[in-house]
């Protein structure tokens, strides 16, 4: 696919079909996150694939509990706060699977690093006809020491980024795009 549009195409997908996906596709995703730059050629980044509906589910509750007693006054909480209220309302949209990017060494750039690898991640995932999403909403969760226990991270690795990847029910929408806010210096 031509990268531009990939660029130009690639949406946050929250509407999922109910087919999962098989280890050699994602593995092939995983390979192009992987060639993504990073200071000083780090490359801090692993790779935590769950395809488990029910430990999606568990990890679900566990992201809109503490999203509930940690959220603080911010745009847009009254309709988050509905949203996390509701318990029909799953994270991660029933996607069939979540592959967490987590950073495995500390350092002043890792959240760059892994956000590097997230976009080609995603990227390839669109190329491959996949939708994608980053789920803010776990992030916060999964960096406590209950949801590392979920996913049985070591205690030390800084989740960045949790996408999630599955075939998408239809292509969302285009969404316009401010136009960027250019300054030239000199």
């Amino acid at each position: 696919m031509d990268l531009d549009k990939a660029i130009l195409g690639r949406r946050s997908v929250r509407e999922y079909k109910d087919q999962p996906l098989d280890a050699g596709l994602i593995s092939t995703l995983l390979l192009a996150a992987v060639q993504a730059p990073s200071a000083v050629n780090e490359q801090p980044w692993t790779f935590t694939v769950v395809r488990d509906q029910s430990l999606l589910n568990r990890i679900s509750q566990g992201a809109k509990a503490h999203l509930l007693a940690t959220m603080s006054e911010a745009p847009h909480e009254d309709h988050f706060r509905a949203l996390l209220d509701n318990p029909d309302f799953q994270i991660f949209y029933h996607a069939p699977a979540l592959i967490l990017i987590s950073a495995a060494a500390q350092g002043p750039w890792i959240v760059e690093d892994c956000a590097l690898a997230a976009e080609n991640l995603m990227l390839a995932a669109y190329a491959a006809g996949l939708g994608s999403c980053w789920i803010g909403f776990a992030q916060g969760f999964l960096n406590t020491p209950e949801g590392k226990e979920m996913l049985g991270l070591p205690e030390p690795w800084a989740p960045v980024a949790p996408i999630i990847l599955g075939h998408p029910k239809a292509a969302p929408a285009p969404i316009p795009r401010k136009p960027p806010e250019i300054r030239w210096v000199g």
